[in-house]
């Protein structure tokens, strides 16, 4: 009974706060605790990887070499897994071949005498089936808070499409799977860099060419060992609406979503009076787009009011534009000093906080053939923290004290230039 009643009291108290101080925002979920990194490395056996152009050697042989050391070196907390694609079916026929994709070491604490012999014995075979291999590893590496990646090693154009790979990677990212997907490519072609860029974009992942052994293990193990340190909680999916008071409430965090062409996604912050917000927006260019565009990150009033604005900016990545943004209460924001003055005078415990609305907007055009949907991949970073007061000038007054204050300082500059005027004359007819 006692229990019951302390259990009612605190209801009753959560629903009193609720109603003063209005809905609680959505939150960026916490840090995992404990979840080590996941990573699959996806690895290319088609009938291609037989070619003997690196250093060379056959582009397999450079693979295993590559995979072996990467065993050895691998970080002890690091759970790998290892699947491969066209290395089993010898056939021609294209509709078996093209389901020929198999995981020879489970995402799990490696064995690495296992995975070495696993590696080891493959032999390039069949085709080429990129995107079933690459959902297939999403499924492999499972579900989790943290951030999973895939390191896929090709040499090739997928040769099995449909599934088209770069449109399952924008599946799997759409998913908000938490899934990036690193590409290396093996053989110096555009047709397969542009796929390979394409699928590595549209997860957040890089492309690289490795043209040497040394480059191709070294690029592995990079990645690998970049699983650890990239592995914290994803950022926390939000959909934005197309107006402010139906936007969702946020609070301080990282969110995910995805926006069309050409379109504006309005969200909604809470900041009292005191604080300051910060906020900033990436967003991806996973597929091709018209020349001349941009991003715009906006604050406004919840009537619509522009309040201050951040155009984009270069991140160093040609696929990627970011924008950011600060704001808070000032002296010259009216209505926000009312707000501050009437708490007081009312002596108000709580002081309602000024809901702010974010707005993204983009000026993308797609390319002829370019599908639209899934929206382009948003990350927007919140924060709100203790403002910062503008350090003091110098204040010379204002009105007729600034005249005044300028006159004397006139009267003064034009007397002490006639002194030094009349002393250097008399000095120049001495001389």
């Amino acid at each position: 009974m006692i229990n019951f009643k302390r259990s009612a009291a605190v209801l009753l108290g959560l629903l009193a706060t609720t109603a003063l101080t209005g809905p609680v925002p959505a939150a960026a979920d916490e840090e995992p605790v404990g979840e080590p990194p996941r990573v699959e490395l996806v690895l290319d056996v088609s009938g291609s990887m037989r070619a003997a152009d690196i250093d060379g050697r056959s582009r397999i042989s450079v693979a295993q070499q590559a995979f072996n050391e990467v065993v050895d070196a691998l970080p002890a907390e690091t759970q790998l897994g290892i699947r491969v694609l066209g290395a089993s079916y010898r056939g021609k026929d294209k509709k078996v071949g093209c389901q020929d994709t198999q995981q020879i070491v489970a995402v799990g604490p490696v064995d690495r005498g296992r995975a070495k012999a696993a590696v080891a014995t493959l032999r390039p075979t069949g085709f080429t089936p990129v995107g079933l291999a690459l959902r297939s590893a999403a499924q492999d590496l499972g579900t989790g808070a943290t951030t999973r990646r895939i390191v896929l090693i090709t040499d090739g154009e997928d040769t099995c499409a449909p599934p088209d790979p770069c449109e399952v990677a924008r599946e799997l990212a759409a998913q908000g799977t938490s899934l990036v997907v690193d590409t290396l490519g093996l053989a110096p072609d555009e047709k397969v860099r542009r796929q390979l860029l394409c699928i590595a974009s549209a997860t957040g992942g890089t492309y690289t060419a490795a043209q040497s052994a040394e480059e191709l293990t070294g690029r592995i193990k990079q990645l690998v060992e970049r699983a650890g340190d990239t592995h914290t909680r994803a950022p926390t999916v939000v959909g934005g609406t197309n107006a402010c008071d139906k936007a969702p409430l946020l609070a301080p965090g990282v969110y995910a979503d995805r926006e069309a062409f050409s379109e504006h996604r309005y969200y909604r912050v809470p900041v009292r009076p005191g604080q300051e917000l910060r906020a900033s927006v990436s967003m991806a260019l996973d597929r091709p787009v018209n020349r001349d565009y941009g991003v715009l990150l906006r604050a406004t009033a919840a009537d619509g009011r522009e309040l201050v604005r951040g155009a984009d900016a270069g991140s160093g990545r040609a696929d990627v534009l970011s924008a950011g943004l600060r704001w808070s209460a000032s002296a010259d924001d009216e209505d926000a000093v009312k707000e501050a003055e009437e708490a007081a005078e009312t002596e108000a415990t709580t002081v309602e906080p000024t809901t702010i609305c974010l707005v993204v907007s983009n000026s993308f055009a797609p390319r002829p053939g370019t599908a639209a949907n899934p929206g382009m991949p948003v990350e927007l970073t919140i924060d709100v923290v203790d403002a910062a007061p503008a350090p003091d000038g110098p204040d010379l007054g204002r009105g007729w004290v600034l005249l005044a204050l300028l006159t004397v300082a006139g009267l003064l500059t034009g007397l002490l230039a006639g002194l030094l005027t009349r002393w250097w004359v008399a000095t120049w007819r001495e001389n």
